[in-house]
């Protein structure tokens, strides 16, 4: 099956950078300067979030380590769902086998050597590859150092979802294994129920508008496209 995944991830790359997880062997997967995703779930956490601080010019605050926490959600739900999508498989994304390197610009980049399967059905799968295996403790990690609500953290994995099976119906709208059907179990179940509200129709796309702020809005000028305070009624928090 390793044999199978690294062409399904080579194809899931020409999707888009989101999708990308380099699977080529190598006999030392830190050339180049990667470095293990579990690292970024301790004191790594820091200084990841300073840079996309830099970036934005938010400086190294809540804004910008939950920027940070939902943009590695994006790519880690992007790859599992992805891969899911295209070749009805999700691969072994463990913190022990999965390594990052942060770019100049554009999102994190993430390599795979070797990649094999997660055993079990689908949604099982994707829910392990990322939830189980990711998310706890990357929102742990935010959390403590950064003080952000988990209704945030929760909220920014949510988007980040949505994000991804949006790209994919935009891309790849006849993808083998219907990709939304798993969003909706994803989105129905821990750690991600009671987010927001998902729709889907046939021929439009999907729509989300989440039940929480990503803090994005204390940009000048800037909001999310599924901003809870585009809808937001009295006496709802933020």
């Amino acid at each position: 099956m390793t044999s199978s995944l690294a062409p399904l991830l080579t194809r899931l790359a020409t999707v888009g950078p989101y999708f990308t997880a380099d699977p080529t062997p190598r006999a030392d997967p830190s050339e180049g300067g990667f470095r293990p995703v579990a690292e970024l779930y301790g004191d790594g956490i820091a200084g990841h979030v300073e840079e996309i601080g830099r970036r934005m010019g938010a400086g190294a605050g809540r804004v910008a380590a939950s920027t940070a926490q939902l943009g590695l959600a994006s790519r880690l739900w992007s790859v599992a769902l992805g891969c899911a999508a295209l070749g009805g498989v999700v691969p072994d994304l463990g913190p022990g086998r999965l390594w990052w390197r942060g770019p100049s610009a554009g999102p994190v980049e993430l390599r795979l050597p070797g990649p094999r399967p997660l055993p079990g059905p689908l949604p099982e799968a994707v829910h392990r590859a990322v939830a189980v295996d990711h998310l706890a403790s990357l929102d742990e990690a935010v959390r403590v150092r950064y003080a952000l609500s988990p209704q945030i953290l929760r909220g920014n994995a949510a988007s980040a979802l949505v994000g991804a099976v949006r790209v994919l119906l935009d891309r790849v709208p006849d993808a083998p294994c219907p990709p939304v059907p798993l969003v909706e179990h994803l989105l129905a179940r821990a750690p991600l129920e009671g987010t927001g509200t998902f729709l889907h129709e046939e021929g439009l796309g999907v729509a989300f508008t989440r039940r929480s702020c990503c803090l994005y809005y204390r940009l000048p000028a800037a909001t999310c496209g599924d901003c809870v305070l585009r809808t937001r009624t009295p006496g709802r928090t933020a």
